[in-house]
């Protein structure tokens, strides 16, 4: 009899590495029983990571959707997990130590029973308290290693890494290859030199499939002492995913390995809901170019679930920036073209950033930044004219430490810009919270909910569960849907240009016989203009037009919004400010854009409401 081994099923994984959503909560509790009656998962994978902020965005309550989605599972005697990002939590920036607490605490009661820990730098400072938390609210405390591939990582830094985690109390180990790009024989001599060191230590194989080590590695790692390898399935295995089941089980059974059968009756059917979920809505999310494998991504290593979002992502920076061209008459860029600029800007600008492993969030951030790069260059402006408020704290220390040196063109470029390097514990960066959060939920007139899981949420993702309890986020997600569904228009004679025209109202300032007029703009489903409104006309300005002397507007599209937590006060109507102060955000592609102010000025008018999505050179404050 071989040497047992054993197999994780990543539902959630599966699909946030393919789109942008996952199932909403009847659709799970409608898949949980045949998941179990495959017979072949020690573990499943339901929650954590993007899955609380996905659930918010389309106006469900994510709690809600944890306890009855973990529920058969525990019933089963099947262990389930999730997936947290050490000081960033359920999130994309640095949470408070007790929010950090109460969290492991509520998805411990609502049902999971693994917390996989992993911090986006590598930097075990930030996952000491996760270890410590996990094991106290009753969780096992799987910590786990972002595996990544440059002249840093490697194999000894991954040693003295588990090193580390397992000395603070790790029970298990997981080797994260977020990208797919970890060498199958390095693999194995980590998983070995682990085995040998830390005996006991339960190792688990997570790896993407993109550029297609994944299988390869799999195989390695089993042979060197791995216990529980993480797969797929169909329809949403392979490509930005993970290898599938059914090929991951005949590879180990035929190299000796005990695994149970598969229930191909009860595997047919959690194929065909995944399939009936995909055409319901969430395939409508999914771009066919992460259904295939790409080895082009061994250069960026980008890794699969934020290509998922990625390609998602793409098309709307793509839009803009043709937008941008046409304007300004210069020729169209394909997404295939905007794409290898962007991985070969990746390649360039990660050692600069001191080689962060391409892991969320700071997977995010390389991305953000070359991407903002590469659309900067197009326009003829610099590289590094937008980076973002969470990248310039993972360059500087304040998340934690970078494996690599920082570039000497970024540390000019942060002492430019007055920045500062940070040395100490992230963690101290951010107070305690909780009890002002249970203030502002009393004044709402918000319940806790069981076991405090509503004030979690509320602390961890104020604005999302904002727009969630308002409504807001519930009817947005239905117009996007009902727009992406809707047949596209005939496009036989139109033009790129019109292609890309907006369908919701606009505005524009023009100029008439010397005087300044406000123009709001409506489209009708054709494209083709239906109504002209002039409003309030203002005196002329010396130059061209209003937005030119008097407004600042938006240098990238996203949504704004006029604060990023509770400490901060939004800018309002008849505030006197200088250039250079913070007059908002646009979050844009997972992070916050701070806007700062170009001129002085009063604040006349805020023309754009918290969660408003905004364009490119829309006018968002206009100034007297």
């Amino acid at each position: 009899m071989g040497k047992p081994i054993k197999l994780c099923l990543l539902y959630r994984d599966m699909w946030q590495s393919s789109g942008k959503y996952v199932p909403r909560v009847d659709q799970l509790n409608r898949v949980a029983q045949p998941i179990v009656d495959m017979g072949c998962f020690s573990r499943v994978e339901t929650n954590g990571g993007g899955f609380e902020q996905i659930n918010l965005l389309f106006g469900e309550n994510p709690n809600k959707a944890v306890r009855e989605w973990t529920q058969p599972f525990n019933d089963a005697g099947i262990q389930t997990q999730m997936l947290e990002r050490g000081i960033n939590a359920l999130r994309m920036r640095p949470v408070p130590a007790d929010v950090r607490r109460l969290m492991f605490k509520v998805k411990k009661l609502q049902g999971t029973d693994i917390s996989r820990s992993f911090d986006g730098l590598n930097d075990a400072n930030n996952l000491e308290l996760s270890i410590k938390y996990a094991k106290e609210g009753g969780m096992i405390a799987q910590a786990a290693l972002s595996i990544t591939y440059s002249k840093v990582h490697t194999v000894d830094y991954y040693l003295n890494l588990a090193d580390q985690l397992i000395g603070m109390g790790a029970e298990e180990i997981c080797i994260k290859d977020m990208a797919g790009i970890g060498r199958p024989v390095s693999l194995g001599k980590i998983v070995a030199g682990i085995k040998k060191k830390h005996p006991d230590i339960l190792i688990q194989y997570h790896g993407h499939s993109g550029p297609g080590f994944s299988v390869a590695s799999i195989l390695e790692v089993a042979r060197a002492g791995a216990e529980i390898i993480d797969v797929a399935m169909e329809p949403l295995s392979w490509g930005t995913g993970h290898a599938d089941l059914l090929t991951v089980h005949a590879m180990l059974k035929d190299a000796g390995f005990e695994l149970p059968d598969i229930n191909m009756k009860a595997y047919m059917e959690v194929r065909a809901l995944t399939q009936e979920f995909i055409d319901d809505f969430l395939g409508y999310y999914i771009s066919p170019k992460n259904r295939l494998m790409n080895s082009m991504l061994i250069g960026p290593g980008l890794p699969g679930g934020m290509m998922g979002s990625l390609m998602a992502d793409l098309e709307n920076n793509l839009q803009s920036l043709n937008k941008w061209m046409a304007k300004n008459n210069k020729p169209e860029v394909t997404q295939d073209e905007l794409l290898i600029k962007l991985f070969d800007e990746v390649e360039y600008i990660w050692p600069k950033l001191g080689y962060p492993p391409l892991v969320t969030p700071y997977s995010q951030y390389v991305k953000n930044v070359a991407l903002m790069n590469v659309m900067q260059v197009m326009k003829g402006k610099e590289r590094w004219s937008m980076i973002d408020d969470n990248t310039w704290d993972m360059v500087l220390g304040k998340s934690g430490k970078v494996p690599g040196e920082v570039g000497e063109e970024i540390k000019k470029l942060a002492a430019e810009q007055g920045r500062e390097f940070f040395t100490g514990n992230p963690q101290d960066a951010f107070p305690d919270v909780l009890d002002q959060v249970r203030e502002e939920m009393k004044s709402l007139g918000w319940d806790f909910g069981p076991d405090d899981e509503e004030l979690l949420e509320y602390a961890l993702h104020p604005e999302q569960y904002k727009a969630y309890k308002s409504g807001d986020a519930k009817k947005s997600f239905e117009a996007d849907l009902a727009k992406r569904k809707a047949p596209a228009p005939a496009a036989a004679t139109s033009t790129a240009q019109e292609a890309t025209a907006p369908a919701s109202p606009k505005s524009m300032t023009v100029q008439v016989d010397g005087e300044v007029y406000q123009v709001k703009i409506s489209y009708s489903n054709n494209g083709s203009t239906t109504e002209t409104k002039a409003v309030t006309p203002q005196s002329a300005a010396p130059t061209e037009t209003v937005a030119a002397t008097g407004s600042i507007i938006a240098p990238i599209e996203g949504n704004f919004m006029s604060t990023k937590d509770a400490s901060e006060t939004p800018i309002k109507v008849g505030a006197e400010i200088k250039k250079g102060d913070l007059i908002g955000y646009i979050e844009s592609m997972k992070v916050y854009n701070a806007i700062l102010a170009d001129k002085p000025g009063k604040v006349v008018e805020v023309c754009a409401a918290n969660g408003d999505y905004v364009e490119e050179d829309d006018v968002l404050v206009k100034l007297a």
